[in-house]
């Protein structure tokens, strides 16, 4: 039996997530549509009839300043500003949708564990257990200055994230017990308080005294996914992730990954293979090769390169406003522009990339791979990188929305479908995020799971 492609549709609450420009193309209606809940419920609508997993929500707290030394092109090519906070759009989609998931970027250096621990589980309970929480640690010095917390060096926000996560598990898995509402009205109890505890974690970021907010939701603990591509980062994320959001330049790197994060896992005493590993992907799909190639040309057409190197800017920390096209990829002489430099010559190592290759690549969907092609040539495709690669399923970067998820929709997913690839309908019994990934009845976190093993 083949084996099943899982799917997420990539997106943020904001115009043009990561095709910076596409706010000019007709097709584009994520302006003003990202502030219309019509446009959100259009969106997850299209996921759910391609019978995707999950609606997968970036999310960034501060804008893009590293370009230039200032935020103006950020601000002027809406890279990723304005932003509207996603968490609040989900009961509305969860009512509007049957099965679709719905995963939301946070971070753990801005919010509380606490606050974190009442909101997903309030979600939760209001999605019937639809939601899971893509956990980040973030990285923009702008959200430092506008007091959202303490910008540490990379490997010091998962040590911190370690315990952020430990106190959520507390409250989540321990804190209150199934069936500590009990209704008494003979001894006027609505709740069995014996049944309901204090965590009293004392760490060395968090003191936080319990009990949670919030009684146990239909999966307890959200389905947890993480994005972090650093030894470090996979290292946090195999441990405690169900899902990885990773961008992987071609095949062959995959299964280099697939390796790894399997190594991780074994580490960190979890079964190989528990982990899913979504790739991030652009698609540009159309019946005919002429058709795709007028597509291209207009997608390219519309982009923003300065909005686009402010986008890579916020990324990497690297100001790239002096570059010339012609210069080579390592001009720049920082740790960071070596990264990327191999990076995108593993993209494509026939050839040698300079500034102006790089720009031209990023205007489709920034540095995620990208598959073109007919709706048989990009399932193709799609297929070796499950087969060959390792990789689970992808998460869908879109060109312009929601145009670049219809087309996936209406014309792969068809394709998908006939070679057994993906489903052609939900279950008959609504399922939590948690088995739609898993498929195996499992509502909740596995006993070898990290959540699993906190004492109270």
């Amino acid at each position: 039996m083949s084996q099943h492609i899982y799917m997420n549709a990539f997106t943020q609450c904001c115009p043009t997530p990561q095709s910076e420009g596409q706010w000019k193309n007709p097709r584009d209606r994520s302006v003003p549509g990202f502030n219309d809940p019509d446009f959100w419920i259009d969106l997850a609508r299209t996921a759910e009839r391609g019978f995707f997993e999950s609606l997968f929500f970036a999310d960034v707290h501060g804008t893009y300043d590293i370009y230039g030394g200032n935020s103006d092109a950020g601000l002027k090519h809406g890279v990723q500003v304005p932003g509207n906070e996603p968490t609040v759009l989900f009961p509305l989609l969860a009512r509007e949708t049957k099965q679709l998931g719905l995963i939301a970027t946070y971070s753990t250096t801005y919010f509380e564990p606490f606050l974190t621990a009442k909101l997903f589980s309030s979600l939760d309970h209001f999605t019937n257990g639809r939601v899971g929480w893509n956990v980040v640690t973030s990285y923009l010095s702008s959200a430092q200055r506008n007091g959202l917390g303490e910008l540490l060096e990379h490997d010091a926000r998962y040590e911190k994230a370690e315990e952020y996560m430990n106190v959520c598990y507390k409250l989540w898995e321990r804190s209150w017990d199934d069936g500590a509402i009990i209704r008494d009205f003979k001894n006027d109890a609505l709740i069995d308080i014996d049944r309901v505890h204090k965590i009293s974690h004392k760490g060395e970021h968090y003191q936080v005294e319990g009990p949670h907010m919030c009684t146990p939701t239909a999966q307890r603990t959200p389905f947890l996914v993480q994005a972090g591509g650093s030894p470090r980062g996979l290292e946090f994320g195999t441990k405690h992730a169900e899902a990885l959001f990773t961008i992987i330049q071609n095949v062959n790197r995959a299964a280099e990954m697939t390796n790894q994060v399997r190594q991780y896992e074994s580490i960190a005493g979890r079964d190989p293979g528990t982990v899913k590993i979504m790739t991030g992907i652009g698609v540009v799909v159309a019946e005919t090769e002429q058709e795709l190639k007028q597509k291209i040309d207009r997608y390219k057409d519309y982009a923003s390169v300065e909005g686009l190197l402010a986008l890579f800017g916020g990324w990497t920390g690297l100001d790239l406003s002096g570059f010339k096209p012609e210069d080579p990829m390592d001009a720049f002489d920082t740790e960071q522009m070596q990264y990327f430099s191999t990076f995108f010559a593993e993209m494509d190592p026939t050839r040698i990339w300079n500034f102006g290759d790089m720009c031209n690549y990023m205007k489709l969907a920034a540095i995620s791979p990208v598959i073109t092609g007919t709706p048989d040539q990009v399932a193709d495709e799609l297929e070796r990188w499950v087969d060959e690669g390792g990789v689970s399923g992808f998460n869908l970067i879109p060109v312009d929305q929601p145009g670049s998820l219809a087309d996936f929709v209406d014309l792969v997913v068809p394709e998908l479908q006939r070679r057994g690839r993906m489903k052609t309908e939900y279950p008959k019994q609504q399922l939590t995020l948690r088995e739609m990934f898993s498929y195996e009845g499992n509502t909740k976190l596995p006993s070898t799971h990290p959540a699993k093993q906190i004492e109270r």
